[in-house]
């Protein structure tokens, strides 16, 4: 059953252009919490996401039902004039546009800024890409691994005598989306005082260096280039992945004075807490590995079951290593309702995260899962366009929509 809409967000309309991660996961984010985001895709092939995916189960990405979720498909054919008038007219009505194209390519098809507003001054316009709007690299090609190596993450990822390691995911271009989202709520904020929208420049390289905490600024000061340590952050101990009986790995975070009385009362080894080489912060950092190879000894003396239910009556923060199959089991992740169920035309029922952050309340919810390829254009170009039966079909037949 689809959810009703009481989502925060649900009086604003989003235009949501471009493709891939960082722009649609904005979109899919402002959607969530109930805006009516209108997604014009290539009318085509759509947005590259549909087809994108390690497996494509009945020939369909599982990528999509997630990152096109609660979003209206427009297919609308950007590069032709006719096209583009009717972008105009849609976003005449919108609050917010979402685009990352090459910095250049809407003001080619004359979807400027400031173009745009002179018919709509309130509209906020989220622009992403690789290295911002302006710059010697504007107009350079930037996916988000590119941001992630700029802005510093890739060089501090991995094990120091490996080359660097990505995070997993598209980290890059989530940072970027969120930070765009960050704009366009603060430009929405300032707009219900002035009544005027405003331009969100969120670059990628930008958006990994704002999570680089003090990476720049300890170099400045000490001239030290924090390097690629693994599982570990160096000088924070014990905080590290330790094995269990059976394979299986344990995460410790003990690194607290007070955490790590009650981790070595867990052990039974009050002689750790009274040494000098792991008497506080400091002194533990200096001798991380040491301390590091003794929590193993002990840690690889029990189950990964038995061990997190010791350290959870002592109060000492630790964990298994959640896959998906953990999450989808786990009493947290059911209590909280973090993981949702869907009805997708195709898949049936699928399960995946549901809308974070948490409002009391106007929650957000996932309301449908990606739509098939323009499935909402008549809808939406009747409606917000103005397009008749009759205008549809020429549109239609000359391949704009």
């Amino acid at each position: 059953m689809t959810a009703p809409n009481q989502g925060p967000l649900s009086d604003l309309v989003v235009i949501e252009m471009g493709s891939l991660i960082a722009g649609p996961f904005a979109g899919q984010i402002l959607g969530d919490f109930g805006a009516e985001v209108i997604k014009l895709e290539d009318p085509k092939v759509g947005d590259p996401m549909r087809q994108w995916g390690r497996s494509l189960p009945k020939g369909h990405s599982p990528w999509w039902p997630v990152i096109g979720r609660n979003k209206k498909s427009v297919g609308l054919d950007l590069r032709k004039p006719e096209g583009q008038a009717i972008a105009r007219e849609l976003i005449r009505g919108a609050d917010i546009v979402i685009e990352n194209f090459r910095p250049g390519a809407m003001e080619k098809w004359g979807l400027s800024y400031e173009a745009l507003s002179a018919d709509n001054p309130k509209l906020v316009m989220a622009r992403v890409s690789g290295f911002g709007q302006t710059g010697p690299y504007a107009e350079r090609a930037g996916y988000g691994l590119i941001g992630e190596a700029m802005g510093g993450l890739r060089y501090v990822t991995g094990e120091p005598d490996r080359a660097p390691a990505r995070a997993g995911i598209s980290i890059g271009d989530s940072l970027a989306a969120m930070h765009a989202v960050m704009g366009i709520t603060m430009a929405l904020h300032e707009r219900s005082r002035t009544g005027r929208g405003q331009v969100i420049d969120a670059a990628l390289y930008e958006s990994v260096l704002a999570v680089m905490e003090n990476l720049v600024t300890e170099y400045d000061l000490t001239g030290y280039v924090r390097e690629r340590s693994g599982s570990i952050l160096p000088g924070i101990a014990p905080s590290n992945a330790y094995p269990c009986a059976g394979g299986e790995l344990i995460l410790i975070g003990g690194n607290g004075d007070t955490v790590y009385a009650r981790l070595t009362e867990a052990m039974g080894r009050a002689d750790l807490k009274a040494d000098p080489k792991f008497v506080d912060h400091a002194s533990r950092g200096v001798n991380q590995h040491e301390l590091d190879a003794i929590i193993a000894d002990w840690t690889s003396t029990f189950t990964l079951p038995d061990l997190l239910a010791l350290l959870e009556a002592k109060g000492v923060p630790a964990s298994r290593v959640f896959r998906a199959p953990d999450m989808l089991e786990d009493p947290q992740f059911v209590a909280r309702e973090a993981i949702v169920t869907t009805d997708h035309p195709v898949f049936g029922q699928v399960r995946m995260q549901n809308a974070f952050p948490k409002l009391s309340r106007t929650p957000g919810s996932v309301r449908w899962p990606g739509p098939a390829l323009g499935q909402h254009t008549d809808e939406v170009l009747g409606a917000r366009a103005g397009c008749s039966a009759g205008r549809l079909a020429d549109l239609r037949k000359a391949g704009i929509i």
